[in-house]
């Protein structure tokens, strides 16, 4: 008994370094195209005087990966099933590496929208066929520290990225910006092809052309309604009808799903309670706040504050170092006191971080900054992994391929409906001061919001069960 049991020891240990190795491989990729789209933004003045036309214009570029993402979204977990999840991963990495050449070569305006047209086609496949690879490969005892480590981009990217992109630009030039896809993107595919098992392919049915249409236009018309708000770029009226549009589309094609035979999307993990609560209602709020947080602070800084890139950037430094330093623990917290408590009290300490914003000025002194960006780090990324995780505790294995795009097509809705909420609140603050320029104040207003729908999101998780995704937590209550 006693070699059968060490055995079975050797075995569940190399499972485990099995499942976080081909993690870590996947985190390489995502860290790629989540650095790539924030990176970008510090450099648009340059670019737009070297294509010979308005800094404005630039936007464009901006507004065409993310639509080209959100239409082919849906079409990655069909793609992953019947192609192999490793082979269509390695041709999204390809894709995505190729066309960062091509948009750092760009000596037109023209080229470079082409080029971020075919870079959002590769990131709309990496992300979900990224997921749906971890989930293959890890054991359920494992999924936490899986989920984590595909999580650290998503945390650190947005918050290291404007800083990088701004060095970037200042010392060698926007097209390095790109071009320091290229080297990423090669050792991404050294890895998946050494590391990454080639798994069987999965039966699949005819493309569901008809679903793949309606969810492509409902998703793409919800988030450049939601873009244009956030930018300005059109009247509010027509704001409006994208938005009713989208929300239209994305109704016909649940009800499309509902009644095919063979949908592009299996609508069955929203039956399951932690999938449901995790990526619908409390989950989309959770990460509203989550996601407005690296949108409102660099602003606050260098709008509210009045300082530079550099001094804005030590204080992102400290809010990065919160995201990284609460990696270590996240393991043994959620296996102490299970997901629901940690959903629920990090989740109001992560809002109560984002409202205690409001009372910073020129004036605070440096130590209490930290702290409190530190703390508001740390809390952000524990309720990130636990959400990532919880929305995979119960998925089966016929279930992983649209669980996989579902949730990374809610992912990004919450990523631009926050980024739109904290503009909106900021808009609509400096309305009612009848000023042209942004104040302290409506920076004051916007976290207080934020912090606000975040803890509501938050109180929402006392629904769950107390043992919600306790196979993967490993937590036992009592």
């Amino acid at each position: 008994m006693t070699m059968v049991n060490a055995a079975e020891s050797v075995e569940i240990q190399h499972s485990s370094s099995q499942s976080r190795l081909v993690a870590f491989v996947v985190a390489v990729s995502f860290f790629m195209q989540m650095l790539d789209a924030t990176i970008v933004v510090t450099s648009l003045p340059q670019m737009a005087q070297s294509f010979g036309v308005q800094p404005v214009a630039m936007s464009i570029g901006l507004t065409v990966y993310m639509l080209t993402m959100a239409a082919f979204i849906p079409l990655s977990g069909w793609l992953g099933s019947r192609y192999g999840a490793r082979n269509v991963f390695m041709a999204a990495i390809a894709i995505f590496a190729v066309a960062s050449l091509f948009c750092g070569l760009s000596d037109t305006l023209a080229e470079f929208i082409a080029a971020r047209a075919v870079q959002g086609f590769g990131s709309a496949l990496m992300n979900p066929i990224g997921r749906m690879i971890v989930l293959r490969n890890a054991p359920k005892r494992d999924l936490v520290n899986a989920v984590a480590l595909i999580t650290w981009p998503a945390l650190i990217a947005p918050v290291i990225g404007p800083v990088l992109g701004s060095v970037i630009t200042t010392y060698a030039s926007w097209h390095w910006n790109f071009f320091i896809n290229i080297p990423i993107g090669m050792i991404g595919l050294a890895l998946v092809w050494y590391f990454v098992p080639q798994q069987k392919e999965e039966d699949t049915a005819r493309l569901d052309i008809a679903g793949f249409v309606l969810s492509a236009l409902g998703l793409t018309l919800l988030l450049a309604g939601l873009e244009s708000f956030v930018h300005g770029a059109m009247p509010a009226t027509q704001v409006a009808a994208l938005l009713a549009a989208g929300l239209a589309f994305s109704a016909w094609a649940i009800r499309h799903f509902r009644r095919t035979n063979n949908p592009l999307l299996d609508l069955s993990p929203f039956a399951i309670p932690t999938f449901a609560f995790s990526t619908l209602s409390a989950g989309t709020a959770s990460r509203l706040a989550i996601n407005a947080m690296p949108f409102l602070i660099p602003l606050l800084f260098q709008v509210g504050f009045s300082l530079d890139a550099i001094a804005t950037g030590t204080y992102i430094l400290v809010y990065f170092a919160g995201n990284l330093a609460m990696k270590s623990v996240t393991t043994p917290l959620l296996r102490r006191f299970g997901f629901r408590t940690i959903l629920v009290f990090n989740g109001a300490i992560a809002s109560a971080s984002i409202a205690a914003c409001a009372i910073l000025s020129p004036a605070t002194p440096d130590s209490a900054i930290y702290a409190l960006l530190f703390i508001a780090g740390l809390s952000r990324s524990m309720q990130f992994t636990a959400l990532n995780t919880l929305g995979f505790a119960d998925i089966t294995p016929a279930q992983r391929s649209s669980a996989s795009t579902l949730s990374s097509m809610l992912q990004q809705f919450a990523m631009v409906l926050g980024v739109a909420v904290a503009a909106a609140v900021l808009s609509m603050s400096q309305h009612l001061r009848g000023d042209v320029v942004l104040a302290l104040a409506d920076f004051r207003w916007s976290f207080v919001a934020i912090g606000a729908i975040g803890l509501i999101a938050s109180l929402r998780f006392f629904s769950l069960q107390h043992n919600a995704g306790a196979e993967v937590s490993g937590h036992s209550p009592k």
